[in-house]
């Protein structure tokens, strides 16, 4: 058997050749994933050469069928081979011959184009004035000193208008919560987490009806409103990968202010951060889990890029300048000081994403109920020299920003709901 891929007329056409049985069905899926993480979401599957198909090739072909029809893409047969018609149409699988449908119309919201040096973004307007109020949850300082106890605990409402991050878990309370403290971040209406306990396994929850994900945090960035625009971006012909730093640069002329709220969905080429291995409320009071080398035992930090080729989910806070509010919080992204920012993130297994104007909610809930969630990471810089892996590195996706208007903290009591 041949496979071969080419451009034709605004779709990508995969031509096969030969006999599509089980020992060749996995070439077949491994070409068509390739041009679907090439940013294909219209396929067309030439099969004109094709003198026998088995049922596993039919399998293959329905797989991607339905993965575009999610993202209002397609797959279609063209010019079947009679023996690849009579099987389709036995087996009642006409949906998967080509149409003389019109192809998609464009999406016809106006939107403007710009690029940096590494991605070309197309960026459309959500509310033109929305905004978000930031609100700085806990005392981040006190992890440093192991004086952490249930009257530093505050409880958070993961609602839908609501992003945050931070350290949490979810539960009742302090004392439930105490050692299982990790990593989160929530987004419309979900929230996922990385418990310490050590089982290793993340966890989530997602709204559905009445119920609103709560969470109880040590400190976190709770963020709520609505957002400004969505930008989406995609990695230039002679790039391979756009890096959360120039992402956060590009977020923060768009929404042409000094500190913005980010909600990142992108194919990942790479992420690197640092995951929490224990609960920081287990530690001794006066001791500091973050100095060397107690640090080892407390954190675990990528050493090379982690979870490529899956769906990233993040979620954070960037800013080009200092703010007082926030600067025990934010951090270089990259090399430069600035910009700065304090960013998490949520790894699915791989979905292709829906081109156009998207909505939050919606792309979200899907990964959470169609996709595997793999880890929760808080993303940073690996600057070490020689063998620092630099920065979380991203493909093509959809950006969501908005200007945040205010920044506060909050002195509100243990259990109090925020956000």
């Amino acid at each position: 058997m041949e496979i071969t891929t080419q451009q034709v007329d605004g779709a990508v056409e995969v031509l096969v050749t030969g006999r599509l049985d089980a020992s060749w069905a996995d070439h077949l899926a491994r070409a068509l994933d390739e041009a679907v993480r090439g940013g294909a979401d219209h396929i067309r599957v030439n099969m004109a050469g094709v003198v026998y198909m088995s049922s596993v090739g039919i399998r293959v072909l329905l797989k991607f069928y339905k993965q575009l029809q999610r993202i209002n893409g397609s797959l279609a047969v063209s010019t079947p081979s009679e023996p690849v018609k009579t099987v389709l149409e036995l087996a009642g699988l006409q949906v998967l011959l080509a149409s003389t449908e019109a192809p998609p119309r464009p999406d016809p919201r106006r939107s403007r184009h710009f690029e940096t040096s590494a991605a070309a973004f197309e960026v459309f307007d959500v509310a033109a004035d929305a905004s978000l109020s930031c609100r700085v949850v806990g005392q981040p300082e006190r992890l440093r000193s192991g004086a952490i106890g249930a009257e530093h605990c505050r409880r958070i409402t993961c609602s839908a208008d609501t992003i945050a991050v931070g350290l949490g878990a979810f539960g009742g309370d302090f004392d439930d919560c105490h050692t299982r403290f990790g990593d989160f971040l929530a987004v419309a209406g979900a929230a996922a987490y990385l418990p310490t306990d050590g089982t290793n396994v993340p966890d989530y929850l997602l709204a559905t009806g009445a119920f609103v994900p709560q969470l109880s945090a040590l400190y976190a960035l709770v963020c709520t409103g609505s957002f400004a625009r969505l930008a989406r971006f995609e990695t230039k012909a002679d790039k391979s990968e756009v890096s959360l730093t120039e992402l956060a640069a590009a977020a923060l002329e768009i929404g042409a202010t000094d500190a913005v709220g980010i909600v990142l969905v992108a194919e990942s080429a790479g992420l690197l951060g640092a995951t929490l291995r224990r609960s920081p409320a287990g530690a001794r009071s006066g001791a500091d889990p973050f100095a060397y080398p107690e640090i080892r035992d407390w954190l675990s930090f990528t050493s090379e890029r982690a979870y490529t080729r899956s769906i990233a989910l993040v979620a954070g806070v960037a800013a080009r300048t200092a703010d007082a509010s926030l600067g025990s919080l934010l951090r270089p992204l990259g090399p430069e000081q600035w910009p700065a920012g304090h960013f998490h993130a949520a790894a699915f297994s791989y979905q292709p994403l829906q081109k156009g104007d998207v909505q939050m909610q919606p792309v979200v809930s899907a990964l959470f109920e169609g996709e595997t969630l793999q880890g929760v990471l808080h993303l940073l810089h690996d600057d070490r020299r020689i063998t620092g892996a630099g920065e979380s590195q991203f493909v093509r996706g959809a950006c969501w920003v908005s200007p945040i208007s205010e920044v506060m903290s909050s002195p509100s009591p243990t259990g109090r709901g925020l956000g």
